[in-house]
């Protein structure tokens, strides 16, 4: 592999090998410069080379690799026609990437006249596969769906001249190595290879080694801030059992009271269920997902930009590129993928001198992945308890006497000498109630009111305190592989689906993992424990987005090539739901 890791000076988009028409895109767009890893990587791949890039998300690696595609086809363009198999391939780990770079592959190709279709799981087949019948130069795909079209017959691969793998750390994964390795095998020999991951793990290089000629390595460092100019983040994680981390994640924000936070949680459906019970408790929160349009998006944005919302509850897809000034605080719903991840959250505050908070909501299992951000960082994580019941209703009395406190010296000031006071009669009817009460007794009954009227249902009770794991010690175990012993209820909050495939089928916990992920709004990790069974295999997801699922599957996905149907589990209706009541 050749190496291209030396520091250039960066050009401008218009020094590249890019024609007049996609020079014009970038243009109406406003670059001027290209970041780091496009400036080193469009000259190579507009040349044909391989390329293995490693860069971390949001550092502009859609359009270093989807410029050089557009400036290939364009080239062809006089040879192809209506009915064309595809010219490029790009493969993403999710529905919401799948889509983002699809927009910004149409956006970039509209001068060159770029034919793009988008194909992911969760969504019927049928508009998919009339899309590639009429002819398509750019593919984007989840792996699991772009194997089902492939088997169908309807995804052509053998014209292919460039494959994209992003975010390929991701999608190894989520399971989809043996689907990623299948699509690789059925595209010619000759096809361009490229390869971006935000960490660069052995199987990542094994499955360069194995598919990629040459190729040229780029690799985008973080960059260094210079002491003195570092930004300043508070970071601190509470340690809470997995079940109740949105409810403790309502507690540490209704303490904070950031004055605008990113909320990023997995996915879509943790986002809505997130926002939702942000919203019950009286704080500001707006959903950001990638299955909101355009218009949408943009208000949600603005409102947090212009201070009116306080939350903005999204997935990293959908935050990815945004830049709010008045960011105070980035929270983790769930702990990162990987440690560089975190890095590139936590960077959006602390700047310009400012002091931003961090705040992560961490499951015991998951321990050690704040270790493992500790030694990257070099910056120690403070392990802080969930605010207990006590705790909020301290926070709360001394918040709402800040507020009355600063509505009498108002009120008082606004007064003027033989005006009338009480044009809201409220004077009038606490002279009535103090007639027949004590007049502390009645402030306090009005401040239980509000407190009654603002807290959540669940506020009285302590959130479970959960030990800090000692070194080397693992907590809450996610079994993913082998037959159980038994068969134990599913955890609160969860509830199983059953799948008629098993090891008589040579299903692993992987295909399973993949499958699910790729068919509905699940990631990998939003799946909890799988047994397989001889015939069977039973799976825990969550409770919420049990309907999401098993709407999007249809009672059926692809197994090892062949259909499984999958049902809720008839031996255990759902933890939250009655364990043991048959449905």
């Amino acid at each position: 592999m050749s190496e291209n890791e030396h520091e250039l000076d960066l050009p401008r988009f218009s020094d590249l090998p890019l024609r007049a028409e996609l020079q014009h895109e970038v243009e109406e767009l406003g670059y001027e410069n290209p970041s780091p890893i496009q400036a080193q990587s469009i000259r190579p791949l507009v040349e044909g080379r391989d390329l293995l890039g490693q860069a971390a998300t949001g550092t502009g690696k859609t359009a270093a690799f989807a410029l050089p595609i557009l400036e290939r086809l364009a080239a062809q363009r006089p040879e192809r026609s209506r009915g064309d198999a595809p010219f490029g391939l790009v493969l993403t780990p999710t529905r919401e990437l799948a889509l983002q770079v699809s927009e910004a592959v149409t956006r970039y190709g509209r001068g060159v006249g770029a034919r793009v279709v988008t194909v992911y799981g969760g969504a019927p087949v049928g508009p998919q596969w009339k899309a590639l019948q009429q002819g398509v130069d750019i593919v984007v795909a989840t792996p699991g769906r772009a194997i089902d079209l492939l088997n169908r017959g309807s995804l052509r691969l053998d014209a292919l001249e460039t494959v994209v793998l992003d975010e390929a750390d991701e999608m190894l994964d989520m399971g989809f190595v043996e689907d990623i390795e299948t699509l690789l095998d059925a595209t010619p020999d000759t096809r361009q290879a490229v390869l971006f991951s935000a960490t660069m793990p052995r199987r990542i290089e094994t499955l360069a080694q194995k598919y990629l000629r040459e190729p040229v390595t780029v690799r985008i460092r973080r960059e260094v801030v210079p002491e003195g100019e570092a930004p300043k983040v508070r970071q601190t994680a509470y340690l809470v059992p997995r079940s109740h981390t949105t409810a403790a994640l309502g507690r540490v924000l209704e303490a904070e009271r950031p004055t605008a936070a990113i909320v990023f949680c997995r996915t879509r459906l943790d986002v809505d269920a997130v926002t939702e019970t942000l919203t019950a408790r009286g704080l500001r929160a707006e959903a950001l997902h990638g299955g909101m349009d355009q218009e949408h998006r943009t208000r949600v944005v603005e409102r947090v930009r212009s201070g009116r919302t306080e939350l903005l509850v999204a997935t990293d897809v959908a935050a990815r590129g945004l830049d709010i000034d008045l960011l105070t605080h980035v929270v983790n719903h769930d702990v990162p993928q990987s440690s560089e991840a975190y890095v590139h959250r936590i960077g959006r505050v602390g700047r310009a001198g400012r002091e931003g908070v961090a705040i992560t909501l961490v499951p015991p299992s998951k321990v050690h992945a704040m270790r493992g951000v500790e030694r990257l960082t070099g910056q120690p994580i403070e392990f802080a308890p969930v605010p207990t019941a006590a705790d909020l209703r301290a926070t709360r009395l001394a918040r709402t006497a800040t507020v009355l406190r600063e509505r009498l010296v108002a009120d008082l000031r606004d007064e003027e000498p033989g005006a009338p006071t009480d044009g809201d009669g409220v004077r009038a009817m606490l002279d009535v109630l103090a007639a027949e009460f004590d007049g502390v007794d009645v402030a306090a009954a009005a401040v239980r009111l509000l407190q009654e009227a603002t807290g959540a249902p669940n506020d009285g009770e302590d959130i479970p305190v959960v030990a800090l794991p000692r070194a080397g010690e693992r907590r809450e175990p996610r079994s993913r592989g082998g037959a159980a012993a038994g068969t134990r209820p599913p955890k609160a909050g969860t509830t199983r689906l059953f799948v008629n495939a098993g090891r008589a089928s040579g299903v692993r916990p992987q295909d399973i993992v993949g499958a699910l992920a790729n068919e509905s709004n699940l990631s990998g990790r939003d799946i909890g424990a799988i047994q397989i069974h001889e015939r069977h295999a039973l799976v825990e997801i969550p409770e919420h987005a049990a309907e999401d699922v098993l709407r999007s599957l249809r009672g059926a996905t692809t197994l090892k090539g062949r259909r499984a149907n999958v049902r809720r589990d008839r031996g255990f209706a759902g933890a939250g739901a009655g364990r043991g009541r048959r449905d």
